[in-house]
């Protein structure tokens, strides 16, 4: 099964690599039949010696050194072709891929199948993507790249070294929950925030309302009003678009709850998925039933939504005070009024940012309450927010363009309301 396995993944490899080169006249080492020797070559080498790996490391060093002879007259071929002169444009691709051909036979044979199955994927898609990767690279900012820089700084180097106890006796939620908590809404937001930047597709229909709800419903919301306003031929689209937000949003609480309490996001699954789904719903009679005539003009594309990086720094440390701040208050209500001082807070919250306090209550923030009694208070923070968002849609497009969208997000609202009711007798 494993030879079968190497065979098959080596060559699949090798047709790729043709597949690539085809275009070209020059003759490079590798392909069809070049790799599924290869990695049948490594495979045998290993199984020779499979604690110390001296064959595999020997048979490794000969195949190196042939690819550094075949480099160096590669080089050197088109160096008189080099603009400017003494600076070739050659590259380390078809090397790398032969070593990873050889190397793939260890692998398919020493480790788990899906190892030597992604090792493979990822170096075809690395290799057949080379003008989009190369185009992207163009597209993006340097302002972005060392924003992703800062993310790795939050994930790999701040989360591991924060301690995972309590410092404080005002709530029991550790530093490392917080900013993990931070990483996670992050990620989320940035991956829309991606998308709606890069991704031209973004900005057609209803694809940009639809990523506002994973970045921020809120946001989205104000952002769509306002187009509303300033162009009535964008009404229908932002109205709609409104409506597919929050029903995003409804999703991307329960997924958000779900990295933290499985009990809590089974308790919030059935509610949330039928606001969201309701939603949906609403948004297809919204988008279809006020459709232009067929020789009315066009109406124009939703512009793309301005949108703050979620990553950079300063966001991020005032994500971490809310959620502190949050917790913090959080203790406070429950110690004085019990879970009514919970669902107080929950309506609160809704017109901030309830995020901090969904991840606080899903992350054993406010203890000794049941899954039911936590899951109500998120479902009155959603639907405050539903509240708040309603007075911007109305508010910011004048009270016309998008009343409609107001009344759907109030009906939510109370659908919600009646969900956390049902959920806290039961």
């Amino acid at each position: 099964m494993s030879v079968a396995l190497l065979l098959g993944l080596s060559f699949f490899l090798g047709l790729a690599f043709e597949e690539f080169f085809a275009h070209t006249d020059e003759r490079r080492p590798g392909g069809i039949r070049t790799f599924p020797l290869l990695a049948l070559a490594g495979g045998a080498l290993y199984l020779f010696d499979s604690t110390h790996f001296i064959p595999f490391t020997g048979g490794l060093l000969v195949l190196g050194a042939w690819l550094v002879v075949y480099y160096g007259a590669h080089v050197k071929e088109h160096e008189q072709d080099a603009d400017p002169p003494g600076e070739p444009n050659v590259g380390l691709v078809v090397p790398l891929l032969n070593v990873l051909a050889y190397v793939l036979g260890a692998v398919a044979l020493a480790l788990p199948p899906w190892i030597a199955v992604t090792m493979t994927v990822a170096a075809v898609l690395l290799l057949t993507g080379r003008e989009k990767l190369h185009t992207l690279a163009r597209r993006l900012e340097m302002r972005e790249i060392v924003t992703a820089g800062e993310f790795l700084i939050l994930t790999g180097i701040i989360l591991p070294l924060l301690p995972s106890h309590a410092v404080t006796t005002l709530t029991a939620i550790t530093p490392r929950q917080v900013w993990l908590a931070l990483v996670v809404v992050c990620t989320f937001s940035y991956v829309s925030y991606l998308a709606q930047r890069y991704w031209a597709a973004a900005a057609n229909g209803l694809w940009m309302a639809a990523l506002g709800g994973l970045y921020s419903s809120t946001v989205t919301t104000v952002v769509l009003a306002r187009q509303a306003k300033a162009d009535p031929a964008l009404k229908r689209q932002a109205q709609a678009g409104i409506t597919l937000a929050t029903a995003i949003m409804y999703l991307r609480i329960l997924a958000v709850v779900a990295i933290f309490n499985v009990w809590l996001a089974r308790v919030l699954a059935l509610p949330l998925c039928v606001l969201s789904l309701a939603g949906f719903a609403i948004c297809v009679l919204q988008y279809r039933l006020d459709r232009p005539a067929k020789d009315a003009p066009a109406q124009g594309a939703l512009p793309v939504a301005t949108t703050n990086n979620p990553l950079e720094l300063g966001a991020a440390a005032i994500f971490a005070a809310l959620f502190v701040a949050v917790s913090v208050v959080s203790v406070m209500a429950q110690s004085k009024f019990g879970i009514s001082g919970i669902y107080g807070l929950a309506a609160i919250v809704g017109v901030t940012d309830i995020d901090p306090f969904v991840l606080n209550l899903a992350q054993g923030g406010v203890s000794g309450e049941p899954s039911t009694a936590l899951a109500a208070a998120i479902l009155i923070a959603s639907s405050s927010n539903n509240i708040l968002k309603a007075l911007y849609a109305a508010s910011f497009a004048g009270g016309k363009a998008t009343a409609a969208s107001a009344v759907v997000l109030v009906v939510l609202a109370i659908a919600g309301i009646g969900a956390a009711f049902a959920i806290a007798i039961h």
